[in-house]
This record gives structure tokens, C-alpha cells and sequence, in this order.
């Protein structure tokens, strides 16, 4: 009987056998049939039983399994079944743990959802599976600017400003303060800090996921994972005793930006005071400093002063009323967004931040420093009345006559008695300055004997300077006697409403107000650039129409006179020609369609999608009497998603304009598939702009460059342990770069590195191996990079030139290369989607 037993299991088993067998080919048969009728989500579930079932075909069904996983998540995106999405991803990774497509593909639909802490994990994992996987790399790269910000390598590098801090906490501890409280605590040093000096009791707190787990690696690397208790948690949030047991006797934050509240500084000290800190010390008596509270730094003292610079200038106002023959009409205002804030009800950042003292073209002090006003964060009340304080008058004296280009701002944080950093623009200092840049005025000139007026006020977390305006001599004001509010007779008060008059722009009725992004504003005040492009279309549309009358074109702008109705007067006598359809799809605002339509018989469309740019550019085509068919905008006439199209049915493009190039330096994503497109939608002797780029670099010196990289081992960092965890958010290529003012040495002349031919794929590489000539003996570290780019054979534009409104990129190289006058290095350059990689052979 055994033996009978025995047979009939193994006989079971091997009907079972055969029974998966069968359900696995039958199930592998309907997901091919469901993937030819690209019923992709029932294709992707008959894959999850095959590989439930029969695991041992994992590598043969891999590619048509990810298929259908990616095909499938597209559809449930696009159906807002976010839930669904990701229960497919966390199926798919318990099949695949180690894929690392489908890791960078679930990290894709994270940070495109804005999860951008969990994204930056999924990239990095892939990553680390795969160190050669390109799209993987590129996407972490994008995200590591977003979670560790370029500033923490240029701060941890800072070894004058990590010694102060720690100075000044050895101090604290020493004088009593044994508990200890860090704010923000980053990578956790200063909290490390705390605990070398030898406080009893270190706890810290960051928001951040990203900087939180980087903190814990951090503090763990250094033995100090039982001495330091990490929180995961905005300080507003921590509560006694359920995340610490009781109140600190020190509070350490460095949660300060270039405008010094913009981190939320002030409101975390006040909750800090009111849940988390003993009570302040009382003043003028003698008694131990354990027994209560305090705070690192102790205190701010801000500053500013009125500076020219054209820089600032062209980011910030249109500096001319005639761009490439298109007039801009007075009641269409231009503004950046940091104007526009001052009368948003929204909080937005009223400053940009500049280096100043390595911003292109330098800048011109109008006015001494002044004191614009102090912060004590060891009182309560001071603190608390900050928000609260209604707006003061400042006033500034001219002591160099120039142009009023913004108010500059920077600060003393007072550690404590003895130690300060500063943030001036004149000494050495890893930090930017608030700049808040003069807009709205009518004459922006001022002389000395001047008086530069503005309005101070802390509200919504920020230092707010508006109302910039400057008042003229002529008025006679006496300043001898003056404090922080300007004090006015009434003589001057009447001066002071003339003046006003005189300098203040009012917007009446009719005027239109457009709100443009610094870089727009900078693209605008770029004349080479429309001309360039004006030059080339005309060629491109008298190729096209050459019984066309040149001179109506007025192609160079040297036309015979005759205005745009009145060559479409005369026209319309003839036999009116066909228009030629031109297209523009590059980034942002853009008057080009209008420049072509100054060009003959065309239909310019533009890719603006905000009303109020829509709305400018109507305002602009009106003022140049352009009838309403002339100028469309494109996207209203889109069903689908594809912005590349057919303008008719019938109908093909004469010219296409991509935006090839970011303004930070890079190459624009998916502008290669972009052009593949666009050279179907042309007709004969159609043209994409730019027709070619050429990739330029050279070979640099650049000390500069590896501190904003990259931490530089422990020295900086006095000792501790943190270079290895933050490096891992390195990224290998610096954007935002101006070469005009980047302190390095430069190795080698300027190299042509690579060309992307936007018309002629067949003379594209993905790579390429460029030698370069060393005519200078020093350490290679880094190797910038720059674009020309070629509308056509005849016209091109510089990216690195003066004018250019686009910035310069470098890649940063892992380790410096030592290099003599003569030698030679061959340089591999790889372009892939927007990225370009170069690494140096000997």
C-alpha cells in the first residue's frame, strides 16, 4: 500500500506539473494576443501569472514584461489612477528587486507626481546598479540639485565659518548650556559640534527626508548614534516630552538665506522660545548660564546699500522700445517677478540672490553702507514684533552719481560676544547677497546729493525693501540730522511729492503690466540675438517667395519705407500669394513670430501658453498695425498633447524655432526627437532653427569649481566625517556658470567638442574623442563648455558672449589631472538627451 500511495502522489504531482504548464503557455499566448491589440493592462497582468507561476522564465519574459508594465503605467498616468500605478510598480520590484529600468522608471512617475525625496532614492538606486545606465544618471542629477542644494558643499567647505560656529558652541557649553537643540540641522554638524564640546543631551530635527537619512549616515559614520537623538520633524512640530523630555538650554540654527529670514528663522525661534527653550537669562545678573536659555547666533545686524550694475539691469528692465524692428508699446510694462511681488497678496520671494563679487561686469557703489536694521534672536518680544511692525522709511545718500539699478542686502550674524560671520560683499565669504532690484521708474539716474527712498518691512518670513524711488537735490533736504526714518519738514514733504511725480511710473487705464522671469526680461534686452534671428528668417522666406519684393521684406531693416498696411494694400491688387506658415516653440516669452511677420506674407504661431504673455504679445502685434490673422497662438489649436503638428491638414512648415538650449547651460531634453519630428513637417527648402550647435570647451584650473562640488575630505569640515555621505549628491556637471567671471586659469585654447545638426542627422555622433593642446602647466579640474549656435551658415549666435542671456555649464572632473605646457589629452565627449558626459584619457 505504501508503495500504491507513494504512485498516486507522484502521479498528482505530475498532473499538477502539467497543469501549471499548460496555464503558463496559455497565459504567455494571451498576453502576446493582448500586446498586438495593445490591451496593455490585461497583457501586463497574464505576465504577473506566468511569473508567479514559473519564476524560472524571469530572463526570458524580462523585455516584454517591462514593456507592458511601462505601456500600462503610461495609461493608468494618463487616467489619474495614481494608487493603481504604483501597486504595479511594487508588484513589478518584488519580481525584479534589482531592475534597475524599472527603479528609474517608478522614480520618473514619482518626481513627475513632485515626490521628489522618494524619486531621488529610486534614481539613485538604479544607479547603483547600474553606475553606466545614462537615463538613471541624468535623472538623478536633475533631482540631487533639488534635495541637497548646491550651497551645503560651498558652506561644509567653508572652514572659517565651520571654526566660528564651533568656537562659538565650545563657548556655550563650557559656560553651562548642556542641553542642546539644532534647528535644521543639515548633515548634522553643527549638533557634532555640540557633542565634541561636550554637552550632556544633543537632539536635532530636519524637515528634509533626503538630508534626514543623510544626517543619520552621517552622525552613525562618526560613533555618535547613541549621543545624538535625530528627529524627523520641522521644529514648529517638536513636543515635550514626546520627542524630547524636556526643555534645551541652546538652540544652534543656521536656518538663514542671503535675506536672512527666508529659511523661517523668526518663526521657529519664537515656537523655539515658547515650547522648546528655558527661559531667557534676566539681564545684569549674575547667575549660571545652564539655568537658561539661548541661541546661536544671537543676534543680526542687516545692511544695504544702492549699487549700478548692469547685470542686475538687464534681468530686471527692458532697456529699449525697438527690438529687431518690432516697436514695443509704452503702455506694455515689463516687470520681473520680485517687483511683482510687492503687491501680491501671494508670498513670493521679493529678492534674487547674486554673488556680487563675481557677477559679470562688476557693479558701482551710489551710496555708503547702511545700517538698515538688527535682530536680537535671544528676545522674545523683539522677535514676536517683527511681523507685526508697520513698514519704515529709509533713506540712502548718493555719494556717486550713476544709474539705480537695485538695493543690495547682506548681514552680521553675532554668534555670540566674541564671534560674527559676515555675508559682505566686499570680504571673502562663501555667501550670495539679497538683491532687490529698481523697477517701475521713470528715470533711473541719479546724481550725487541725491537721496535713494525705500520702504522696510518683515512680513511673510521675508525682509521686504520696496517702493525703491530717489528723491533730487533740488529739494534742498538738510541730512545732517538724520535717523533710520527720514524726517520731513514741509517744504520737503511738498519736494518730496514732486520728485515723485517725476520718478514714479503710474499705470493708467489703458497701461498693461507683464510679469516676465528674469531670464525672459534678459532674452528680451539680447539684440544680437533677434537680429540674428531676423537676418535668417528673411533669407529662409526670400528662398521660399522670391518674387517677393526684398525691400518690403525689409529683411535687414533698410527697407524701401513702405509700412506693413500699405505693402498689403498694394498687394491685395495682385494675386495674393499663399502665406508661408512659421512656427515657435521655444521656452517662455518670445517675440519672434512677430518679427516674422515684418518679414512678407506669413503665418507666424506662437507656443506662449500664459494669458497675460498671450496678452502682451496681442499688445505688441497691435502697436506694429499687424492684422489679427497674422499672429496665432498655436497650443489653442491643438487637440492632443503633440505640439509638433501639421498646421493644416494640407499645409507644412517653412520654419520651425526649438529651444535647443537651457538658459542654465544644458542641452535642452528630447531636442534631437524634437528635430526628427520637425524636419517631417517642412516643406522643400523648409528650415529648423537652429539649423546646427557646435559644443566649445576648454581645459581650466578652477579651485573654485571643486568647492561648490564637492566637500573636500574632512579638513574642512574640522575632522569629521561627512564628505563621503554628501558627495553622494555630487553632480558632474555646474550650471548657471558665468566664464566671464569664474576664477579659474585657463590650460588649453577653446576646443569644438561636439556638433548636434538639427537638419542633417547624419552628421551626428553620440560621441566623440577630441585632443587638446595644453599651452599651460597647472591641474586640470574642470572643463567648461559653451554653444555656437548656427541658424544657418551665415548667422550664429555665441552663448558665452557678453549680450547672451543664456549662462555657461562645466563638467567638474572626479579627480584633478596634473598637466605640462605641451602635453596633450584626449577628451571623450558622450551626449545623451540633454546631458553631455567628458571624460579626460591621457
Amino acid at each position: 500500500m505504501p508503495n500504491s500511495n507513494a504512485k498516486f502522489h507522484s502521479n498528482h504531482r505530475g498532473g499538477q506539473e502539467a497543469g501549471r504548464r499548460e496555464l503558463v503557455s496559455r497565459s504567455l499566448q494571451s498576453a502576446q494576443h493582448c500586446l498586438e491589440d495593445q490591451d496593455f493592462g490585461t497583457a501586463y497582468a497574464h505576465y504577473l501569472l506566468v511569473l508567479n507561476l514559473a519564476p524560472e522564465l524571469k530572463t526570458s519574459v524580462k523585455e516584454t514584461f517591462q514593456f507592458s508594465l511601462f505601456k500600462w503605467a503610461e495609461e493608468l498616468d494618463s487616467l489619474a489612477r495614481i494608487q493603481d500605478l504604483f501597486n504595479c510598480y511594487e508588484q513589478a520590484l518584488e519580481l525584479y528587486p534589482n531592475d534597475e529600468v524599472i527603479c528609474n522608471s517608478m522614480g520618473e512617475h514619482l518626481f513627475r507626481m513632485g515626490f521628489r525625496d522618494e524619486a531621488a532614492g529610486y534614481f539613485h538606486k538604479a544607479v547603483k546598479l547600474n553606475p553606466d545606465f545614462a537615463d538613471a544618471k541624468e535623472n538623478f542629477y536633475r533631482v540631487a540639485n533639488w534635495l541637497v542644494e548646491r550651497w551645503h558643499f560651498i558652506m561644509l567647505n567653508d572652514t572659517k565659518r565651520n571654526l566660528t560656529y564651533l568656537k562659538a558652541i565650545e563657548n556655550a557649553v563650557l559656560s553651562g548650556c548642556k542641553s542642546v537643540l539644532d534647528i535644521g540641522t543639515g548633515t548634522g554638524i553643527l549638533s557634532m559640534f555640540a557633542k565634541k564640546a561636550g554637552a550632556s543631551f544633543v537632539y536635532a530635527c530636519e524637515l528634509s527626508k533626503t538630508m534626514y537619512e543623510l544626517a543619520c549616515d552621517v552622525v552613525a559614520a562618526n560613533n555618535m548614534e547613541r549621543e545624538i537623538k535625530l528627529l524627523h520633524l520641522k521644529s514648529l512640530d517638536i513636543e515635550i516630552p514626546k520627542h524630547i523630555p524636556e526643555r534645551v538650554s541652546l538652540v544652534v540654527t543656521e536656518t538663514v538665506d542671503a535675506g536672512l529670514f527666508g529659511e523661517g528663522i523668526v518663526e521657529s525661534l519664537i515656537h523655539a522660545w515658547e515650547h522648546l527653550l528655558l527661559e531667557p537669562k534676566p539681564k545684569n545678573q549674575d547667575v549660571s548660564t545652564g539655568d537658561y536659555g539661548r541661541v546661536i547666533p544671537a543676534s543680526a545686524t542687516i545692511f544695504g546699500m544702492a549699487v549700478e550694475c548692469k547685470e542686475i539691469r538687464r534681468h530686471h528692465r527692458v532697456g529699449t522700445q525697438e527690438v529687431a524692428g518690432v516697436r514695443l508699446p509704452n503702455s506694455l510694462q515689463f516687470f520681473s517677478p520680485t517687483y511683482a511681488s510687492a503687491g501680491s497678496e501671494e508670498t513670493v520671494e521679493p529678492y534674487t540672490t547674486e554673488k556680487l563679487s563675481r557677477i559679470p561686469g562688476g557693479y558701482i557703489c551710489l551710496t555708503e553702507p547702511c545700517q538698515v536694521m538688527t535682530v536680537d534672536f535671544n528676545n522674545l518680544q523683539e522677535l514676536k514684533s517683527l511681523a507685526a511692525r508697520k513698514p519704515w522709511k529709509l533713506s540712502l545718500p548718493v555719494t556717486e552719481g550713476g544709474i539705480l539699478d537695485a538695493v543690495v542686502v547682506w548681514f552680521v550674524l553675532q554668534l555670540d560676544d566674541e564671534h560674527t560671520l559676515s555675508t559682505n560683499p566686499c570680504e571673502e565669504t562663501c555667501w550670495e547677497q539679497a538683491v532687490y532690484p529698481v523697477q517701475g521708474l521713470l528715470d533711473y539716474s541719479v546724481k550725487s546729493g541725491d537721496t535713494v527712498m525705500m520702504e522696510v518691512c518683515c512680513q511673510d518670513c521675508y525682509l521686504k525693501i520696496q517702493k525703491i524711488s530717489s528723491l533730487t537735490s533740488e529739494c534742498g533736504m538738510d541730512f545732517s540730522d538724520r535717523d533710520d526714518t527720514l524726517s520731513l519738514g514741509n517744504e520737503a514733504e511738498l519736494c518730496n511729492a514732486l520728485a515723485g511725480l517725476q520718478t514714479t511710473s503710474k499705470q493708467d487705464g489703458s497701461g498693461r503690466v507683464c510679469v516676465l522671469e528674469s531670464t525672459e526680461i534678459a532674452l528680451l534686452n539680447n539684440v544680437p540675438y533677434h537680429e540674428c534671428f531676423k537676418a535668417a528668417m528673411g533669407k529662409v522666406l526670400l528662398s521660399l517667395n522670391p518674387s517677393k519684393d526684398l525691400q518690403s521684406m525689409d529683411v535687414d531693416g533698410h527697407g524701401s519705407g513702405m509700412n506693413l498696411q500699405e505693402s498689403q494694400n498694394k498687394s491685395s491688387l495682385d494675386v495674393v500669394p499663399d502665406p508661408l506658415y512659421i512656427l515657435d516653440v521655444s521656452e517662455g516669452f518670445s517675440i519672434l513670430p512677430i518679427i516674422a511677420g515684418k518679414l512678407g506674407s506669413v503665418k507666424a504661431y506662437s507656443s506662449i501658453e500664459k494669458e497675460q504673455h498671450q496678452a502682451a504679445l496681442n499688445a505688441i502685434s497691435e502697436a506694429n498695425h499687424f492684422p489679427k490673422e497674422t499672429l496665432e497662438f498655436w497650443l489653442s489649436h491643438l487637440d492632443e498633447s503633440m505640439v509638433l503638428q501639421r498646421p493644416k491638414s494640407d499645409k507644412l512648415w517653412s520654419i520651425i524655432i526649438l529651444d535647443v538650449i537651457e538658459t542654465s547651460g544644458l542641452i535642452q531634453q528630447e531636442v534631437m526627437e524634437k528635430a526628427a519630428i520637425s524636419r517631417c513637417l517642412l516643406h522643400s527648402g523648409g528650415k529648423i532653427f537652429p539649423q546646427y550647435v557646435l559644443v566649445y570647451g576648454m581645459l581650466v584650473e578652477s579651485e573654485s569649481l571643486l568647492l561648490e562640488s564637492a566637500v573636500q575630505g574632512t579638513e574642512p569640515t574640522l575632522g569629521f566625517n561627512i564628505a563621503p555621505f554628501i558627495n553622494q549628491f555630487k553632480v558632474p556637471v555646474r550650471v548657471y556658470l558665468d566664464l566671464s567671471t569664474l576664477p579659474c586659469l585657463p590650460l588649453s585654447k577653446p576646443a569644438e567638442l561636439l556638433r548636434l545638426d538639427l537638419m542633417n542627422p547624419l552628421l551626428n555622433s553620440s560621441s566623440k574623442e577630441v585632443k587638446v593642446q595644453i599651452c599651460k602647466s597647472g591641474r586640470v579640474t574642470a572643463i567648461p563648455f559653451w554653444y555656437h549656435i548656427h541658424l544657418d551658415e551665415d548667422h550664429s549666435l555665441n552663448t558665452s558672449d557678453e549680450s547672451s542671456h543664456w549662462k555657461q555649464a562645466a563638467v567638474v572632473l572626479d579627480e584633478p589631472i596634473q598637466v605640462q605646457a605641451g602635453d596633450e589629452l584626449v577628451l571623450d565627449v558622450q551626449h545623451h538627451k540633454s546631458n553631455i558626459s567628458i571624460t579626460v584619457k591621457r
